[in-house]
């Protein structure tokens, strides 16, 4: 059913940019009933649209949203290398940048640390949120709803004896990254490993990622921690910059969102 679904989607990629049910079955070679439960399943996941008018098909913006986050996320790790190299330059640690992937992070870039004792690199390895630094700098912009759906996919679990394993706890933490700009990884996710992370916001103020710096607890002590965390929110604000994110215009659509959303529900509770 898969490739059938996929064959339509081609098929309105090269003969559209509409065409009707029996065009999409003929160029198909399979049967109208089989090709409208397609199609209906399409619709459902906006996947294609139907004009009303014409009853006739095409793609849906479901694909451009999904192609370009797609994008985005190879963009943001090609962009990030040369302020990963400024922040291992700066802070003498590795730094690493994850994208928000399926309520986990992805870590799709990587500069190693020249010392001798240092994180080695991580990237295609994925970590859960609620116990690493680049995971709780993007949890701490998600609101409670979508918190919650993160921990419910990936429960609470102590992965060291400082991991944090309470979701009051974790809320905690959470509004506690929120008023000084970065997340803390204090050996949550791995014994002697302490990791700082700030997070990367794309055109649309969205958090897509975060960038971290990891190293053994000796070297970022925690007096050291608020340097760190200070160098690593500069350069992650910047990386962000470079992706088109302008805090004014973007709190301006987010208030904008909001107010809509507002009136939607004033509407509707009118209407009932």
């Amino acid at each position: 059913m898969i490739d059938r679904a996929v064959g339509v989607l081609d098929v309105l990629c090269e003969r559209g940019p509409k065409l009707s049910l029996a065009d999409i079955s003929e160029h198909l070679d399979l049967h109208k009933t089989t090709v409208h439960r397609l199609l209906m399943v399409l619709e459902r996941n906006r996947f294609v649209e139907r004009d009303s008018s014409s009853g006739k098909y095409q793609l849906g913006l479901r694909l451009f949203e999904l192609g370009w986050k797609a994008r985005a996320n190879r963009d943001v790790a090609q962009l990030s290398r040369p302020y990963l190299e400024r922040l291992v330059e700066e802070t003498g640690e590795t730094a690493h940048l994850c994208i928000f992937h399926e309520s986990e992070m992805l870590s799709v870039a990587n500069v190693e640390s020249p010392r001798k004792v240092r994180t080695p690199s991580t990237v295609g390895r994925r970590v859960p949120m609620y116990c690493t630094s680049v995971g709780k700098a993007v949890l701490a912009l998600l609101d409670d709803r979508e918190v919650e759906n993160v921990i419910t996919k990936h429960p609470l679990r102590g992965h060291t004896r400082h991991t944090i394993t309470s979701l009051h706890t974790l809320r905690l933490d959470l509004q506690r990254i929120r008023e000084r700009g970065y997340a803390l990884d204090n050996e949550e996710f791995e014994e002697g490993l302490r990791c700082v992370g700030a997070p990367v916001r794309d055109c649309t103020g969205l958090a897509i990622a975060a960038i971290g710096v990891a190293g053994p607890t000796f070297r970022i002590t925690k007096e050291a921690v608020s340097r760190v965390g200070r160098l690593t929110v500069n350069i992650a604000a910047e990386l962000s910059r470079d992706l088109g994110y302008r805090e004014q215009e973007a709190d301006a659509e987010q208030l904008s969102a909001k107010r809509s959303q507002g009136q939607q529900l004033t509407l509707r509770t009118a209407a009932t």
